[in-house]
């Protein structure tokens, strides 16, 4: 064995790969005319389909009866999220301000100083806090947070109600 048997076996591999690219790109040509895989080509034929005029009705509950509804026990887990910057306890800031009695407080009114982002003036009530949980980038833009929200209505009415009880 010497360097040109490797070197056979190696331009073997490599042209079987470009046989198989090249066939690969024919075939996509072929049966997918056009740009893309798919794009502006129109079904050989259309499926029936009845529609009995019923569509799903997505039923919206209000949020004052979610937080009348939330378990306080549950937003106690899910302020685990939070927890990373935010503290319980009176007085004691972390990377962000301190969370305790935070509704019902004035907006950027504790003593931590240094917030980022716009926030509005008004009060921490528990629409205004959903409203920020949702997304606090949209609702404060230029804050520097980096947690995206609480997605579930659920989840932002429970943390809302184990900040209320603290």
């Amino acid at each position: 064995m010497n360097t040109m048997f490797f070197t056979k076996i190696l331009g073997g591999v490599a042209g079987s790969l470009l046989i198989l690219l090249l066939v690969k790109w024919a075939a996509d040509a072929y049966y997918f005319p056009g740009s893309g895989h798919g794009d502006g080509v129109e079904a050989a034929y259309a499926i029936a389909v009845e529609d009995d005029g019923v569509a799903e009705e997505v039923v919206e509950v209000p949020f004052a009866e979610l937080l009348a509804a939330a378990d306080v026990n549950a937003g106690q887990r899910k302020f685990g999220k939070c927890a990373a910057c935010h503290t319980i306890e009176a007085g004691a800031n972390g990377i962000g301000p301190t969370l305790f009695e935070v509704v019902g407080r004035e907006i950027g009114g504790s003593d931590f100083g240094n917030y980022s982002g716009n926030l509005p003036s008004g009060t921490w009530t528990p629409e205004e806090l959903n409203a920020f949980l949702i997304n606090p980038k949209t609702y404060a833009p230029g804050t520097s947070m980096n947690f995206s929200g609480f997605a579930k209505d659920t989840d932002r009415a429970n943390v809302i109600a184990y900040l209320s009880s603290l």
